[in-house]
């Protein structure tokens, strides 16, 4: 197994703990406190760096985060550097994978642990994440409009499947920020919490999924993925097809024996 930890030993604006409050659990956190964790090139390649070694590691969910001294989860992409960019430089640097998609693909659960502006660029990384806890001062938009562009990171495509299609259509043409409050009220996130839950509550989740067998988590996040990007028919075989796990004699036998389970695909 890899250690996830090194991966990013030689990262200056990525650093990584693994177990330091539940084990199997990995914190991602973004460190620009400059500016506001903004996508620039050096944290998009060493966010990729550290997600790359995730499917070699012993992890089973991942917390990404903004560092606490930075004072946002990610306020957006870096504005200079896209200023600086041609057609050509941009469309080079718009090549997938890009981050959005490596937290999509990701084997093991993301949670995104939003504890301040998730703006742009940040509004569409927790879109691709798994779980999305806010805390009560984090702000949520996509003021790309403002700059005489749209959404390049998946907004215009994951939002609506989120919030719906008036409410995508609202943030996007208008650029307007929203609150924490409203955005769990229309789906962008799924909890919001203050100083004395939020923590507890994301890593409660965590350690919950943490528990659960690795082979199972990785085909229960592909199968839930598929919803929204199959019709309901191929949706149902592709589940049908993923359904059982080399873990599942295992978990019935530790149920009926009422002990914990030791999982095979770990």
């Amino acid at each position: 197994m890899t250690d996830l930890a090194d991966a990013a030993a030689d990262c200056e604006t990525v650093s990584v703990s693994v177990g330091d409050r539940v084990e199997n659990v990995a914190t991602v956190e973004l460190h620009r406190p400059e500016a506001r964790n903004a996508l620039n090139a050096q944290l998009r390649s060493e966010f990729k760096q550290v997600f790359d070694a995730i499917p070699d590691s012993d992890v089973r969910a991942i917390v990404l985060t903004g560092a606490a001294d930075t004072g946002a989860f990610v306020a957006g992409a870096d504005v200079t550097e896209l200023r600086e960019r041609d057609m050509l430089e941009q469309r080079e640097a718009s090549k997938r994978p890009r981050v959005y998609e490596y937290v999509d693909e990701c084997p093991m659960p993301v949670i995104a642990r939003i504890n301040g502006h998730a703006l742009g660029g940040g509004c569409e990384l927790i879109q691709a994440a798994d779980i999305r806890i806010a805390h009560t001062d984090a702000k949520f938009g996509q003021p790309e409009i403002n700059l005489g562009i749209m959404p390049g990171g998946g907004g215009t495509q994951r939002l609506p499947r989120l919030v719906g299609e008036g409410h995508a259509m609202r943030l996007i043409l208008t650029g307007e920020l929203i609150d924490a409050t409203e955005a769990a009220d229309i789906g962008l996130v799924d909890e919001v919490h203050d100083d004395d839950s939020f923590d507890e509550r994301v890593y409660d989740i965590a350690s919950s999924i943490a528990e659960k067998s690795p082979a199972a988590l990785e085909l229960a996040k592909k199968s839930v993925r598929a919803s929204s990007r199959m019709d309901l028919e191929a949706g149902i075989e592709y589940e049908a097809e993923l359904f059982a796990t080399g873990d599942k004699d295992e978990g019935i036998d530790a149920f009926l024996e009422d002990r914990e389970p030791e999982w095979a695909s770990e």
